[in-house]
């Protein structure tokens, strides 16, 4: 898989969030930062080091540009998260 980019679902895979569904709110070189607008919201993202997730080739093209324009809410990441896993599980 490529690059991490904004509003990319991904999972974590360790730490006491292990298996967690999360968006892709910024990129820095090694680290990502997520959130879930439940437990980590928006404006406290979750700082992880990218081998410690697990990428998907999903990313919610309106919840990137919400991000991109600084606009997002954390009930805007709570529906992209549910709409995704409604979808992958039919």
């Amino acid at each position: 898989m490529g690059m991490l980019e904004v509003g990319q679902i991904v999972f974590s895979k360790s730490g006491r969030d292990k298996g967690r569904s999360f968006i892709v709110v910024s990129v820095e070189e090694e680290y990502v930062y997520l959130a879930d607008g439940d437990l980590r919201k928006v404006e406290n993202p979750k700082r992880k080091k990218n081998k410690h997730i697990q990428r998907t080739n999903d990313v919610i093209d309106w919840i990137k540009q919400k991000i991109i324009e600084e606009n997002v809410s954390n009930a805007d990441i709570r529906k992209g998260i549910k709409e995704y896993l409604i979808k992958t599980s039919i």
